[in-house]
């Protein structure tokens, strides 16, 4: 979740006609020439082999790995660290796994804070699910604030040997007059910076991305949360938990609360929705929220006088809802690819994974002599990512419909709660938590049906 949005009504979204935004004069090589060929008197500063828009946990991976592979990076971010993002600050296994590929040091004693498992609330019911023990996974989850956690991963992405500049804000590609094709960004201060490709890890609104003529896909999913921070004695609970029980007036929302403990005195608390509801665009968010932590015990603090921080707001842009993924040298990672995973709104971990697949499929395009060698190569990104999560997010999209309708929701909650056996199903399947070879019945079963269904 990166991109702020009003916390009430319908989140802004970027004008779906943008306009053009102006062409740079020189092109490099017409297609992705080598950094010797870049023309226009750039300095070095000003020159990469790839240049990453935004730093966030996208941004900051697909860097940290390009550069690992011996690639001239880049990475440009708006703001300066340490910098908030709206989050429910989270991380489930799989985000834990990525983030051990890529090294980052994770120790209890620098802040990193472990929970076994997730705590389901709804229905009449109450249930703890330990992370599942997994080879493909480790069997805990970690919390981090944003404020801390994309700095982290900048600085390591810095130690790798990525050129980070802070407060760069990107106003508009620069294109080859002959080609289309994006050769570099100019910045807000008027600096223009070159590259033989480009990576928008942006954000939701993706504002490259848009200038690029890629806009977000009205047939798939879009989620909005808000979250805010209170003093609370709960604020060290082993368990991230969730509650089902979303209620505006007498419907039961598709959505859930959370109350993720800390570790610092405090508890990250908020609220997330699915367009799926009728009233999706007229819900007060911040009243909702209000509302919901009304019901909750007086003695764990979830009042006005121990909030910490204000209530914000972030849109969640789902199952791929920007498309395609990889064009006219514009690469597509995290939040600008719309990666947040549909069933559980989690989207660290997909950005991770996609900046991953990303930084491979690139440094072997940039390794191939000729233009058409190169763009054979990145033509592939898209389907690569098709084959990771397309049926995943296919089916994702079918729950979500299914739980926009009121009593569908009403059912799964009343029923499903109070039944171990359905919950462990349901971990693994909203978690996208199964072993990537054999596993249990579970595992085999959500696997095949995933390849089954067709790519998102």
């Amino acid at each position: 979740m990166t991109e702020q949005v009003p916390p009430a009504g319908r989140p802004d979204l970027p004008p779906q006609d943008a306009g053009a935004l102006p062409h740079g004069n020189a092109p490099v090589d017409g297609e992705i020439g080598a950094r010797a060929s870049v023309p226009g008197g750039a300095t070095r500063g000003e020159i990469a082999d790839v240049i990453v828009v935004g730093a966030g946990p996208a941004g900051s991976a697909v860097s940290f790995y390009l550069a690992t592979a011996g690639l001239d990076v880049l990475l440009l971010e708006k703001a300066h660290f340490p910098r908030e993002k709206v989050c429910g600050d989270g991380l489930t296994p799989r985000a834990v796994k990525a983030l051990t590929a890529m090294g980052v040091p994770l120790p209890e004693t620098d802040g990193w804070l472990r929970n076994k498992g997730l705590r389901i609330i709804g229905g009449g019911g109450r249930i703890e699910l330990d992370w599942p023990e997994m080879s493909s996974y480790p069997g805990y989850g970690l919390v981090r604030s944003r404020i801390d956690f994309d700095q982290i991963l900048a600085r390591h992405a810095e130690k790798a040997g990525v050129r980070l500049l802070e407060g760069t804000a990107v106003t508009s590609p620069l294109l080859d007059d002959r080609t289309g094709r994006i050769i570099g960004v100019t910045a807000k201060d008027g600096r223009q910076f070159r590259g033989r490709l480009v990576v928008a890890a942006d954000g939701n609104s993706s504002r490259l991305s848009v200038a690029m003529g890629l806009h977000k896909r009205e047939d798939r999913p879009l989620g909005v949360a808000v979250r805010t921070y209170y003093s609370s004695p709960r604020h060290d609970d082993d368990y991230l938990e969730a509650w089902l029980d979303l209620w505006d007036g007498t419907c039961l929302l598709p959505g859930y609360g959370w109350i993720f403990g800390m570790g610092d005195g405090t508890s990250n608390v908020g609220v997330g929705l699915l367009n799926t509801s009728a009233g999706f665009g007229e819900i007060d968010y911040r009243d909702l929220l209000r509302r919901w932590l009304a019901t909750m015990p007086a003695e764990w603090g979830f009042t006005e006088d121990n909030r910490t921080q204000p209530v914000r707001g972030a849109a969640l842009p789902m199952a791929f809802n920007r498309t395609p993924h990889y064009t006219r040298g514009l690469v597509l990672v995290g939040d600008a690819a719309g990666m947040v995973n549909p069933f559980n709104g989690e989207g660290i971990a997909y950005a991770l994974e996609s900046a991953e697949i990303a930084a491979r499929v690139i440094t072997q395009a940039l390794a191939r002599t000729t233009a058409a060698g190169r763009e054979l190569v990145l033509q592939s990104y898209p389907r690569q990512l098709k084959d990771a999560y397309g049926g995943y997010y296919t089916l994702g999209r079918i729950f979500v419909e299914l739980i926009g309708k009121p009593s569908f929701m009403k059912f799964a909650t009343k029923h499903g709660v109070k039944r171990p056996a359905v919950m462990r199903f349901s971990m693994k399947l909203l978690g996208n938590l199964t072993e990537t070879r054999g596993g249990d019945a579970v595992d085999r079963l959500l696997n095949a049906v995933s390849k089954m269904t067709p790519a998102a």
